[in-house]
């Protein structure tokens, strides 16, 4: 998967390059034509015509590369073109050849733009917003749980970033209350925006803006006031979390469509909460409790279907998809449990 994204990253990168260099390469050609057309009716003239508009054309173009065509002329008409199409040749394209290279080849000088190019060959993926410590925490627990991320952050820090970038996520070097950062990172295509910066306002800004740009995108947000985050949950249907539920598995796992509560520790062991609903392409269909207890290493304390909640379920009973799962255990353990259930 990964592979295939640096392919298309690459594709997509060279395509933008190109791009730019079309200025260059569209005045190199109206040069080319343009000194072959005048070529040609300077030889005719001046009684050393050529073969052709074709030839004439050629043989600029080769004088643009040192490689002459044929024997040297003898009208200095046609003469002053062997020095002077070089110098264009270099002038026009050889320069931006030079600069077109360096930066296909050397991609860490174009950072931003490479960032861009790998971000846009996501969906269905998770765009996060503020790369600090909590964001940070919160990016090291999806990609615990396998979630495609793209993330934002207007000044990350080096060592953060670079450890991000190891773990192959794209880090956009940019302004999210920007609408072309938003489409950047893939707002079109994300299934959630996760919002994890200090600022409540900047936050809610972001969280309308994205929902204006894809309305069906999900929502997770950090609020520091518990009443406010409720209203929020309530007005707008955002998974609106405050400062008393700060803690990063719950954001990963609210991005990925399930709750999970702040970790206990039971001699020295993490103990979570986590609920989630079987989805339509969920894993986790036809699966008996038993096997999601074996084969996770989880306790399912409840299962809910069509409104009725069995808080002792038969490790016999199998899921089917709506159903509501409860279960109990390491948070990690639970965090691929969600990711099987995507």
């Amino acid at each position: 998967m990964v592979f295939w994204q640096r392919w298309r990253a690459s594709w997509r990168d060279t395509a933008l390059l190109l791009r730019e260099f079309r200025q260059a390469l569209t005045y190199f050609t109206l040069a080319i034509f343009g000194s072959g057309w005048l070529y040609f009716q300077i030889s005719q003239f001046v009684g050393e015509p050529l073969g052709g508009l074709a030839e004439a054309i050629y043989t600029t173009l080769t004088l643009s590369f040192l490689q002459p065509l044929g024997d040297f002329p003898s009208h200095p008409a046609l003469q002053v073109f062997f020095f002077i199409m070089p110098v264009i040749g270099i002038s026009l394209l050889a320069t931006g050849l030079a600069d077109f290279g360096v930066m296909l080849f050397n991609r860490r000088a174009r950072s931003k733009e490479w960032e861009m190019a790998v971000a846009s060959t996501y969906s269905n993926h998770t765009i996060l917003v503020g790369l600090g410590h909590l964001g940070f925490r919160v990016v090291q627990n999806l990609f615990t749980m396998e979630e495609p991320v793209v993330v934002i952050e207007l000044d990350p820090s080096a060592d953060l970033k670079a450890v991000v970038q190891a773990m192959n996520i794209p880090v956009l070097h940019d302004d999210a209350t920007r609408q072309s950062a938003l489409e950047a990172a893939g707002i079109r295509q994300a299934r959630t925006i996760v919002l994890c910066s200090q600022n409540d306002s900047m936050n809610l800004q972001i969280a309308v803006k994205a929902r204006s740009l894809n309305p069906e995108i999900r929502v997770v947000i950090r609020i520091f006031d518990d009443d406010f985050a409720q209203s929020l949950q309530e007005q707008f249907g955002f998974t609106a979390l405050s400062a008393t539920s700060m803690a990063a598995p719950a954001f990963a796992a609210a991005a990925a469509g399930a709750d999970v509560t702040r970790p206990i520790t039971v001699e020295g062991e993490a103990f979570s909460l986590g609920r989630l609903k079987v989805g339509k392409s969920s894993k986790l269909q036809s699966l008996e409790v038993s096997t999601i207890e074996q084969k996770y290493d989880l306790s399912v304390v409840l299962l809910k279907r069509a409104g009725d909640a069995d808080t002792h379920p038969s490790g016999a009973r199998t899921l089917q998809e709506g159903d509501t799962l409860a279960v109990l255990g390491n948070p990690q353990r639970i965090s691929i449990l969600v990711h099987d259930n995507q």
